[in-house]
């Protein structure tokens, strides 16, 4: 076995320890007494519902691990993307349709594989525990579409990245990350406007108490916000969220209708003044940036790696290169890095959570921010006490009690 196979089954194996380790961690911790702050969020009859919902949600994924753990190595230990780079190499001699029709190969295999785990959470969990309202038929278009748009623009993407490095050689990564730059600001700017109406409706709030109310509120706040809209959250789930896109003329607030379903309107603007809060501190640019970086770190290292002919061997190559294989084998490699970055990203994005809290409490609106947050959680089922290893690895928001904690101190 090439020594960079034995590397990459190891890491594949450590991030597989580490994701069982924090989902038994978790569940040893489920039992674990409610914190006082949010006593009484749960009666007896939904507490053991709550601890059902997070049971089965357990066992599915620790099965899901493992089938995942299964099918990867018995892809990656007889050399089975190799022979699949071959095959690709037999079809076309076009360097950039082999690689296109790898990752198209690639990505419609991975789709098949998480396709019965995704069913079995919208119509058996969800369903059983009264959150799905997807039919089957919106289901299979919605898987239909996100394929079709995992295949389009990754392809357009990867076709750019390709030709670069053809052209440019081991500087390519510095026009790339440009290029995944102005892809990342573009599907900021015009995510609600290209990608949402793909998979839900929107419309314009209409005029009313609620939108009187989230003007006079924002403009108190110290923001002019016109585009307001509705999303019809509830053709997927009973599931309630809120959220706000893009910056400068293309900024946007947008409501569930679950959301108005549930909260009051004073619970509404208070979620909505958290939201203004992250707009305020700049959060959207910042985490564009953040990702912008993150991406160039992965492409500037990918350059230094990519035409070493290892990289394409260590799983099953038999061309000296082949960009797809290096591309595959880098991801693998890398894995442990975002073990690594993937608790400080959360880190900071649990510091802007607070700040956005905070914000929404400069302006009186702690209360019912409170209370919409516990009605939020409550019809969601969530976890009241996660542990905190759990937190400080996966979690991008603080847990409920940590927020209602902070929003109420000094009150």
């Amino acid at each position: 076995m090439h020594p960079l196979l034995i590397l990459i089954i190891a890491f594949v194996l450590l991030e597989f320890g580490v994701s069982s380790l924090l989902s038994w961690l978790n569940g040893k911790w489920m039992t674990h007494p409610i914190p006082k702050v949010l006593e009484g969020l749960y009666d007896e009859e939904k507490y053991q519902k709550q601890q059902a919902y997070m049971r089965a949600n357990k066992r599915v994924g620790w099965i899901e691990r493992c089938v995942s753990l299964a099918i990867t190595l018995a892809v990656l230990i007889p050399g089975v993307l190799g022979w699949l780079d071959d095959l690709t190499a037999q079809w076309t001699h076009s360097l950039l349709l082999q690689l296109l029709i790898f990752f198209a190969i690639y990505a419609v295999v991975s789709a098949i594989i998480s396709l019965p785990f995704s069913y079995y959470d919208t119509f058996i969990i969800e369903q059983k525990f009264g959150f799905n309202k997807t039919t089957h038929l919106t289901f299979w278009l919605d898987t239909l579409k996100s394929l079709l748009l995992t295949l389009v623009l990754g392809g357009m993407l990867l076709s750019v990245i390709f030709i670069l490095y053809s052209y440019l050689g081991p500087s390519f990564w510095i026009w790339a990350t440009l290029v995944c730059a102005a892809f990342i600001i573009f599907f900021s700017l015009f995510y609600s406007n290209l990608i949402v109406p793909l998979f839900n409706k929107q419309k314009p709030l209409e005029e009313g108490e609620l939108r009187t109310a989230i003007e006079n509120a924002s403009h108190e706040m110290g923001f002019s916000i016109k585009n307001i809209y509705v999303i019809n959250g509830s053709k997927h789930s009973t599931k309630a969220n809120a959220y706000f896109t893009g910056f400068g003329m293309k900024k946007r607030v947008v409501l569930y209708d679950t959301l108005i379903e549930q909260l009051t309107t004073e619970e509404i603007v208070a979620v909505l003044a958290h939201e203004l809060g992250h707009n305020k501190h700049r959060d959207t640019i910042k985490t564009m940036i953040m990702s912008i970086v993150m991406v160039a770190v992965n492409l500037f290292v990918f350059s230094l790696l990519a035409d070493n002919p290892e990289l394409s061997h260590a799983l099953g190559g038999t061309r000296d290169h082949s960009f797809a294989l290096s591309l595959v084998a880098f991801s693998l490699l890398f894995s442990p890095i975002d073990l690594v970055i993937e608790p400080i990203i959360n880190g900071v994005s649990r510091r802007c959570e607070y700040a956005a809290d905070a914000f929404a409490k400069k302006y009186d609106h702690s209360e019912h921010l409170i209370s919409g947050l516990k009605k939020l959680s409550a019809n969601t089922l969530s976890n009241l006490t996660p542990h905190p290893a759990v937190v400080w690895m996966d979690y991008s928001h603080p847990t409920l009690a940590q927020r209602i904690t902070a929003l109420m101190k000094n009150v």
